[in-house]
């Protein structure tokens, strides 16, 4: 039997077209029943997934099929190219209907691949015996391997389109997951856990939030796959991730993630799981403020006294203004040099010899400058409570970016 070594261009209609009608009715007319049963017949054999399969559809779609290409190989080239589209719809649908009975494209492709053989070895059969001209086989076999690449590409098609649109279902249900488990007032726990066997994931006792920033970053959110234990919600105006275990994620977020800015909220029950993003927003807000660090990913876990002094902006505010409301008469040299101190003093519990080594000045400028500060505060060093509030206030205003006086100028 020959077989072309090289496949033409042009598309098989195109490659048939050249090819004299009666000679392809010569051909392939009187073998195309017996071709079409013998077709079904080797698919079936050599073909698992359709041999064990006991299902009548699946044995009527196949004869369909198989009649639809012959049908089209014989008569293709009268077809107008509209009918070319209507049987690759066809092919697209039996793409679809492999993935829907979840299969991949392997059986189909096996299948393709005998029923081009057993097509081929009918059809020489028949040509050989009514004395066709090679040049004539050569064409038809071109067109033949033409035909079932194009068949193939459209069932292929078929398989990817079902495959995307249930990827797409299964990650609106995850979406879906996310906004759920973030609901005002908290949802259900059974309803939660409902949604979360449609979406495939297994329910943790704990959760962290990871807030995205939108502004950084290369390329769409929804191009990165974070894997099956990480749900995502890319539509928000700050993108967010639930992860059920930060540690084990933390290196791969960070490669995945790079050249973004996000921050990954403490790890909350599942029922205060808005609180660890409402924290994971609060960092990134600071990070844009310079008051975290403003690139890669911030850890809420490593910086809860910034993230706690900064809850409440309102209250923060009053809190620097009431300490430091006895220093608005100063010079801002003044103000610069007893905020300095006083921060050292708070520091270092009191003590002038280390205040001294901390700002590298003599023992009795310190204490020049405690008397100053004694003086101005009255007696609020003696009260723990105003002393930490005074360490508070000092170190929020000694933060790039925080509100309030700033008592350093």
């Amino acid at each position: 039997m020959h077989l072309p070594s090289e496949r033409g261009g042009g598309t098989a209609q195109e490659i048939l077209a050249t090819i004299p009608p009666s000679q392809i009715a010569v051909i392939v007319r009187p073998v195309a029943g017996r071709m079409i049963t013998e077709i079904v017949k080797e698919v079936r054999a050599g073909v698992p997934a359709y041999s064990q399969s006991r299902d009548d559809e699946l044995t009527q779609t196949l004869v369909s099929s198989v009649e639809r290409a012959v049908r089209r190989l014989i008569d293709g080239k009268d077809k107008p190219r509209t009918d070319g589209r209507t049987n690759e719809d066809w092919f697209r649908r039996i793409g679809r209907m492999e993935y829907y009975a979840g299969r991949s494209m392997d059986s189909l492709q096996t299948a393709v691949r005998i029923g081009t053989r057993v097509a081929w070895r009918h059809l020489w059969r028949a040509g050989a015996a009514a004395g066709v001209p090679s040049s004539t086989f050569n064409t038809l076999a071109d067109a033949l391997f033409h035909y079932t690449d194009e068949l193939s590409s459209a069932a292929i098609a078929g398989h990817s389109e079902a495959q995307a649109r249930a990827n797409g279902t299964a990650e609106r249900i995850r979406q879906r997951l996310v906004r759920m488990l973030l609901a005002d007032p908290p949802i259900s726990p059974q309803a939660i856990a409902d949604l979360a066997e449609d979406a495939g994931w297994t329910v943790p006792d704990a959760v962290a939030l990871v807030a995205i920033d939108k502004q950084q970053g290369q390329g769409p959110l929804h191009t990165i796959s974070f894997g099956p234990d990480v749900l995502v919600d890319a539509d928000r105006s700050e993108p967010c991730l639930v992860l059920a275990e930060p540690d084990r994620h933390l290196g791969e977020l960070r490669r995945k993630l790079r050249g973004r800015l996000a921050a990954i909220g403490p790890r909350a029950p599942l029922a205060q799981a808005v609180k660890s993003l409402e924290c994971a927003h609060k960092a990134l807000d600071l990070a844009r403020r310079g008051v975290l660090p403003s690139s890669g990913i911030i850890d809420c876990a490593e910086h809860l006294p910034t993230l706690a002094l900064h809850a409440d902006e309102f209250i923060l505010a009053q809190l620097t203004e009431r300490a430091f409301r006895p220093f608005v008469g100063l010079t801002s040299r003044q103000r610069a040099r007893l905020s300095e101190t006083l921060r050292a003093w708070l520091d270092a519990g009191g003590g002038v010899s280390d205040v001294a080594a901390r700002l590298d000045i003599h023992p009795q400028t310190v204490r020049y400058r405690m008397n100053q500060i004694t003086n101005l505060l009255g007696g609020a060093l003696d009260n723990p409570d105003e002393r930490f509030l005074l360490g508070m206030a000092l170190r929020a205003v000694y933060v790039r970016g925080a509100d309030g006086p700033d008592i350093r100028r």
